[in-house]
């Protein structure tokens, strides 16, 4: 069954992140993605780790699990575009291209003939999209772009972490992540108004901007008070009680999100008088009153343990969750059902390599796992030959030259 994006073809110039993040979304729905490397070099996370894949005779490979982890469904060809030759070998390919993707610094590809400027009359149907730190414009637009430094410049830290601790960065490269997601919507969009009208466009991403763009509710309640918002640790801004709290046995997480699970929470907690108490009653009382409010729950909690808790407050429906490790949120009965971990052979190993599924679900075009994460320029001969023509004797060339 064809994808989604069946018939859109991708030219991925991307590295390490954010691009390959939304490259690979690109490629679960359908695209043929073309992900272009360093002649023996490749992504720079190829070599973050370990972890590593395993070959069959349990031998650490030079596949991390960092460059696994988002690099399916494309073909990897190695092209130095340093040179002359690998510019009119990108050049031709671009042509036969709907999308560009890149992360080079501003002004890098301009250098080699391949910016968007100087695409644009040549390819007038191509969306490109660049992603860099800071964006195209502005003071910061020549800084290199990383993830830690878009969580910390961009607000996030200031709100993550205990109250009287350290700031904290968010535990996945979550700028990153939400870089490459915000790049596919905007590519999507570019693609049906190129549909449309014939025009492609140039898609200017930055993961500053993005980092802003997702403090949401935080962000927004700064720009409505003017007032910095607090470090909470794990608890609301805005919803009391919700956060973790300790049962009798270990730490659970407690979400009551209106007024009438904070009376039946109440009432199963054997603390009725709560509900009743004009301090806590309203959820706007509740965030006011806060500091009162926690401890006298605090106690309630302490007296049984967790199971009895998340049990009991399903039955009344009271949102309450046990604090999955890693291995626990992937063993769970609702993500193996919902088939979270997908396998995909791959020509390193002998058994199929385990993946996290994309969450994307699609009654007509549902995504499809068809490649592994490609080794190093496993596909340089297969596309040249499928997109351009070229036969094994010139890519043979090719290779003695250091082109490809």
């Amino acid at each position: 069954m064809d994808g989604a994006l069946a018939g859109i073809r991708v030219f991925d110039m991307t590295r390490v992140l954010a691009g390959p993040a939304c490259t690979q979304i690109l490629g679960d729905l359908g695209a043929e993605v073309i992900k272009v490397e360093r002649p023996g070099v490749g992504d720079d996370t190829r070599k973050w780790g370990p972890p590593y894949l395993k070959d069959a005779g349990g031998r650490e490979t030079t596949e991390s699990a960092y460059y696994l982890a988002i690099n399916r469904n494309k073909r990897s060809i190695t092209l130095d575009i340093t040179k002359p030759e690998g510019q009119e070998l990108a050049l031709g390919l671009i042509e036969h291209c709907d999308v560009l993707i890149e992360n080079f610094k501003v002004g890098d590809l301009a250098r080699r003939g391949l910016a968007y400027e100087q695409l644009r009359q040549r390819f007038p149907r191509l969306v490109y999209c660049s992603i860099t730190g800071f964006g195209q414009t502005g003071p910061y637009k020549e800084r290199p772009g990383y993830d830690y430094l878009a969580q910390a410049m961009g607000g996030i830290m200031s709100v993550t972490g205990d109250v009287d601790g350290r700031p904290m960065k968010v535990g996945v490269a979550i700028a990153d992540i939400m870089t490459g997601m915000y790049a596919t919507t905007a590519i999507l969009a570019a693609l049906r108004h190129r549909d449309a009208t014939g025009a492609g466009q140039h898609i200017d991403m930055a993961l500053f901007d993005s980092q802003l763009a997702w403090l949401a509710n935080v962000g927004q309640g700064y720009l409505i008070s003017g007032e910095e918002p607090p470090r909470l640790g794990n608890d609301h801004p805005t919803v009391v009680p919700y956060g973790v709290f300790g049962a009798a046995d270990g730490p659970f997480v407690l979400g009551v999100g209106n007024d009438a699970q904070f009376r039946r929470f109440c009432e199963f907690s054997a603390t009725p008088e709560l509900a009743d108490d004009k301090r806590f009653a309203t959820n706007a009382s509740r965030v006011r009153n806060r500091a009162a409010l926690i401890p006298l729950i605090e106690g309630a909690i302490a007296r049984h343990p967790m199971r009895y808790w998340i049990e009991g407050l399903k039955k009344v429906g009271v949102p309450a969750a046990p604090i999955n490790t890693v291995a626990q949120a992937f063993a769970d009965p609702q993500a193996k059902h919902r088939g979270m971990v997908r396998e995909i052979d791959h020509p390193l190993s002998d058994k199929p390599l385990p993946m996290t599924a994309n969450p994307i679900r699609m009654s007509r075009t549902p995504v499809e796992y068809r490649h592994a994460p490609p080794t190093l320029g496993q596909d340089t001969e297969g596309v040249l030959a499928d997109v351009l023509g070229i036969g094994a004797a010139e890519v043979a060339e090719l290779r003695k030259r250091k082109i490809v």
